[in-house]
């Protein structure tokens, strides 16, 4: 592999996107925020009144959608059919859309062509639900990235106070148990931990102290600073 590529996977609301982010600053690696993509098409479906439960429909849609990413001034922009969504796909609505249709094939197919493409091309660190497992399995670097529920949720709650929006934490909550048990239960590349990764429960750790402990990681696996950065 002439790139070094890191998986990260773990549930709903573990810190996957905050802490890979993180990640590629130090490293210089590209963030490819794969549940982004995901709800960029989740947007569409809503956008169209596709049903969730609808297979065929999903099928039909998949070929008019075509969701991108690209970077400007350093900043990633998710593309739905050229427009740059990056602002409205992060919803309670859209995230539950997301998890309902990642599941159906012709939706993964389309986007794990993309995903595959980036990692090709670049050192990326990428996170989701089955990078490890399904999307990056030849990565040397991977790490399951989870947290309690309750922890998971609060931290939810937090963020979308901050932003002003209304939340209900046991609300939250039930969604996220919602949205475990339908990840980890779904025909197609369920959640689940591949057996070469290293499990981080990150509940009762920093920001700061997680960061570190893949940075420690991704140097045990062979990365050396000077192999070629992106």
């Amino acid at each position: 592999m002439n790139h070094f590529n890191i998986a990260v996977d773990g549930p709903a609301g573990a810190g996957k996107s905050t802490i890979a982010k993180l990640v590629a600053k130090e490293l210089g690696f590209v963030y490819v925020d794969t549940g982004a993509m995901y709800r960029a098409m989740a947007l569409y479906f809503l956008r169209k009144g596709v049903d969730p439960k609808a297979a065929e429909e999903i099928e039909k849609s998949c070929p008019e959608v075509d969701v991108t990413i690209r970077y400007q001034d350093g900043l990633q922009q998710v593309l739905l059919n050229g427009e740059d969504v990056s602002g409205l796909i992060r919803t309670e609505e859209v995230g539950n859309m997301a998890s309902a249709v990642s599941g159906y094939m012709p939706v993964r197919e389309k986007l794990v062509e993309l995903q595959k493409q980036l990692a090709t091309n670049e050192n990326v660190i990428m996170d989701g639900r089955d990078i490890g497992t399904c999307v990056l399995p030849d990565a040397p670097a991977k790490i399951y990235l989870t947290a309690s529920v309750k922890v998971r949720a609060a931290r939810r709650y937090k963020e979308l106070l901050e932003k002003g929006m209304k939340a209900d934490l046991k609300e939250i909550e039930k969604d996220i148990e919602d949205r475990d048990y339908r990840d980890m239960h779904r025909e197609h590349s369920p959640l689940k931990q591949a057996e070469d990764a290293v499990l981080l429960d990150t509940s009762s750790m920093t920001l700061a102290q997680v960061v570190e402990e893949i940075l420690k990681i991704v140097r045990e696996k062979g990365y050396k600073a000077d192999g070629g950065c992106a």
